[in-house]
């Protein structure tokens, strides 16, 4: 027997939950599916198990998007101070960190707790476990979804499935194969806030750095510049740093490291050769980088050489190296931990105001699915939150 609904909501994730939430509060009857054993997994695992829920600093220019000028309305419309109030709503505890991020003093499972409770307080139906064989429009006021050996209807459809980032909490492609089964056109996707691998060369040279993490400045190709941590791990680079830049890397690009933020590293070099001339440039070097760093980044013959013993060219060389560190990575971890999915369903295709697909009325994408992609630091869940709300608001 097929049951019926206002809105059925595919993925009970953080935007799904959000979006379920909202329409269930103005009277809608919604069910959400999802084929996972439970909601918001990757809630739970987000920000090392504290979620990093929002940021107060969210503005339009922290997201990537083909069409920069389309989150302005969902943002605009549902800000980070709205998610703070319903968080302290719920009594959760919260912190911040650098660069506004916010963090429950507990764990994730109280963003996930909060967003089911709202959801029930709303009458929404959650059904997990819930595998989706079909999805097909039968006429303009309806589409059918089987799932689970059950059949159901409803006039609107959300698609919440988010991106390909990190399949072991069971991503997959299947909110980008509904798009184009509509005949919405998709971007080309990518991982995102993602950590870069050595090239077997560099593997040999810098993989005994591992658990090194200096702070930097980075910048890609393209311009784009973060100033965070950069950490080195066995497999590559890693640390906000690198997740930031990573986004706006392509393969083959060298990035750019500052290794002594704010600091000029010819003018150290110069200041060090007047007051200790005989020093060595690698004692010289330990004081502002850790030693296992300096004898990677440099030949230990010139390590051993006192300052004084460096010729004009040799100094400024060794300052490039420090203040410009040019490399050029073999790629990125991928799919696998990567935090986000770049590319997607084409936001030229969607209304910016309510998340509708503009050639199926009645057809919603929402979260990680479109080409819509946040900064690291709570900026991909407050787009989870608008967009959610956005498209729950009309759906």
């Amino acid at each position: 027997m097929t049951q019926t609904f206002d809105v059925i909501i595919i993925g009970a994730g953080a935007a799904g939950l959000m979006c379920a939430a909202t329409a269930g509060y103005r009277g809608r009857s919604v069910l959400v599916l999802d084929n996972a054993k439970k909601a918001g997994r990757k809630i739970l695992i987000s920000g090392g198990g504290r979620c990093n829920f929002t940021n107060i600093n969210v503005a339009p220019n922290n997201y990537l998007c083909s069409n920069p000028h389309f989150v302005k309305s969902a943002l605009a419309r549902y800000p980070s101070s709205n998610f703070i109030e319903l968080v302290e709503r719920h009594g959760i505890e919260y912190h911040q960190r650098d660069h506004g991020q916010l963090f429950c003093n507990d764990n994730a499972k109280q963003i996930v707790d909060m967003l089911l409770t709202e959801c029930d307080w709303a009458a929404v139906n959650i059904r997990l476990r819930s595998e989706i064989s079909s999805i097909q429009q039968l006429d303009e006021q309806s589409f059918e979804v089987q799932a689970a050996g059950q059949s159901y209807q409803a006039s609107s459809l959300v698609i919440a499935t988010g991106g390909l980032s990190m399949p072991k909490l069971g991503a997959s492609p299947f909110g980008y194969q509904i798009a184009e089964q509509f005949g919405l056109k998709l971007l080309p996707t990518r991982a995102g806030l993602v950590p870069f691998t050595w090239h077997s060369e560099q593997k040999q040279r810098f993989e005994a750095l591992s658990g090194i993490a200096v702070p930097c400045c980075i910048t890609a190709a393209c311009g784009n510049q973060f100033s965070e941590a950069l950490l080195f791990t066995h497999r590559g680079l890693s640390g906000p740093a690198i997740l930031q830049i990573s986004n706006y890397w392509q393969a083959g690009e060298a990035i750019h490291i500052n290794l002594l933020p704010k600091q000029d590293a010819l003018a150290l070099l110069e200041q060090v050769l007047l007051q200790h001339p005989k020093q060595n440039l690698k004692n010289t070097l330990s004081q502002w980088l850790p030693k296992r760093l300096v004898e990677a980044l440099f030949d230990q013959a010139q390590l051993a050489k006192a300052l004084n013993q460096l010729g004009h060219g040799e100094r400024d060389s060794i300052a490039k190296q420090l203040n410009d560190w040019q490399i050029t990575m073999n790629g990125t971890e991928g799919y696998r931990t990567a935090e986000v999915t770049l590319g997607g369903v084409d936001t030229n295709e969607l209304s910016s105001k309510t998340m509708q697909a503009t050639k199926v009325k009645g057809l919603y994408f929402i979260g990680e699915v479109m080409d819509v992609s946040g900064w690291l630091g709570g900026y991909n869940f407050q787009w989870a939150w608008a967009s959610g709300v956005a498209c729950g608001l009309d759906c």
